[in-house]
């Protein structure tokens, strides 16, 4: 068996599989207070930290006059990449801005008849910061998340997005990321990477200025660092390793069903893939076609290692305890493989996006289609959603009191003030009603 298998009855039977999934908390160890000594080491030395850091783990030559990446530098990687995969990129990005304008909000007023006017302002923030990870020494360029962090935030109207990215060992930027840059307009691209590219897009340095908002992905480090830093800046969520929950019925291909599995497993040996059915031999196929899948696939090791210790085939009576489960586990992607997904889809409340029937796996919304592949992870679907353009905006309460207004409700806020042993508070309505 390439993964556990477990039958459920109903939700008294889920503790086993949410025990399973809830064990993929990667270990800290020291993470942070190593990354708590970079935040400080980055706000006292500024780019000469930078320039250590960098040196030492990504570039060996790396230098402070290589941090900004150049106009020029940007140009070049655009003109390396092919025009037909320019073109993709360029078709990636029209879908996601055109599905994020429709999250944008708008500012609004609710006027009363004696004056008042109550009402909400919607602004974005003056920066944002987006970590784009270096991917295998920059050998993988990760185009989708430079994508699906940067666009939010012009859809938002931030007027200024800052790009962070690893160098590779020549100090370079894979060409890819500077064409997807070049492509969405971005010219401000540092080569910089890891809990210190988060420190110095916190606080400021004299090469790269503060920022408001940091979303992007990354390991341990860069998370813990986002982490420690809340409340410094906003940020997108804490992630936690990549993860898939598929609901199939008979009418699915089991070779289909593998397939989206490992296109998790893959990820990460953290990562988690399950599938859940009523169809008992569905899932002995599935797991069939995991094992032969996985002999031919270029990261089998850490396919096999994900599904080993965090994927999982589940036995279900029905699909409404199938839905019930997939609730339990909140997961960030959600396959509906079944025959009518329409008929589930109201069932369905805690998940980071839904992948509705046999043809829409999950690598569709991955890069593609236009919702955004940045998802709450471990369960957290229970109370947070995706990066979106909320995520880059504020919104500021208006209240305009007409003069009958404190006049008619003056004494009451000022006994409520009271009430609470705030003197100067029921003094200040006071003050504007009493002669």
């Amino acid at each position: 068996m390439p993964c556990p298998s477990f039958t459920v009855a109903g939700p008294e039977d889920f503790g086993p599989l949410r025990a399973l999934l809830a064990g993929r908390e990667e270990a800290a160890d020291d993470a942070a207070e190593k990354v708590r000594r970079i935040l400080t080491d980055v706000t006292q030395r500024g780019d000469e930290a930078l320039v250590e850091f960098t040196s030492r783990f990504d570039c060996k030559t790396f230098e402070a006059n290589c941090l900004r990446v150049s106009a020029e530098d940007i140009a070049a990687g655009r003109a390396a990449v092919p025009a037909s995969d320019l073109a993709i990129i360029e078709e990636a990005a029209h879908n996601i801005r055109a599905f994020h304008a429709a999250q944008k909000e708008q500012s609004w007023w609710l006027p009363s008849a004696d004056g008042t006017m109550l009402g909400q302002i919607v602004t974005p923030v003056d920066a944002a910061g987006c970590y784009v990870p270096g991917g295998r020494g920059g050998e993988t360029p990760l185009i989708s998340s430079l994508l699906m962090n940067a666009i939010p935030a012009q859809v938002a109207g931030v007027p200024r997005i800052a790009v962070v990215s690893p160098p590779r060992e020549d100090g370079t930027l894979n060409p890819y990321i500077l064409a997807a840059a070049s492509i969405l307009g971005l010219s401000e691209l540092y080569r910089v990477g890891s809990a210190w590219a988060i420190a110095a897009l916190a606080h400021g340095t004299a090469t790269i200025p503060a920022v408001d908002v940091v979303v992007g992905p990354g390991n341990i480090y860069v998370t813990t660092a986002k982490r420690l830093l809340i409340g410094t800046i906003g940020i997108d969520m804490i992630a936690g390793p990549s993860e898939i929950a598929i609901l199939a019925d008979s009418t699915a291909n089991p070779a289909w069903l593998a397939a989206d599995m490992l296109s998790q497993a893959e990820h990460d040996p953290m990562a988690a893939a399950v599938c859940v059915s009523p169809d008992a031999a569905l899932l002995v196929a599935v797991c069939k076609e995991l094992e032969k899948q996985l002999a031919d696939l270029p990261r089998n090791d850490i396919a096999a290692s994900s599904l080993r210790r965090f994927g999982a085939v589940v036995a279900v009576p029905d699909l409404n305890v199938g839905m019930e489960l997939i609730n339990a586990i909140a997961p960030e992607h959600f396959e509906l493989c079944v025959a009518d997904p329409w008929s589930l889809v109201g069932k369905v409340r805690h998940a980071g996006a839904v992948f509705m029937g046999h043809h829409c796996p999950e690598p569709v919304g991955d890069y593609f289609a236009g919702p955004n592949h940045v998802l709450p992870t471990m369960g957290t679907a229970r109370f947070s959603s995706a990066l979106s353009v909320a995520t880059f905006t504020k919104k500021t309460s208006l209240i305009a009191a007409a003069p009958s207004y404190v006049a008619a409700h003056g004494a009451k806020i000022a006994r409520l003030a009271r009430l609470e042993n705030l003197e100067a508070h029921a003094r200040s309505v006071e003050c504007r009603f009493k002669a």
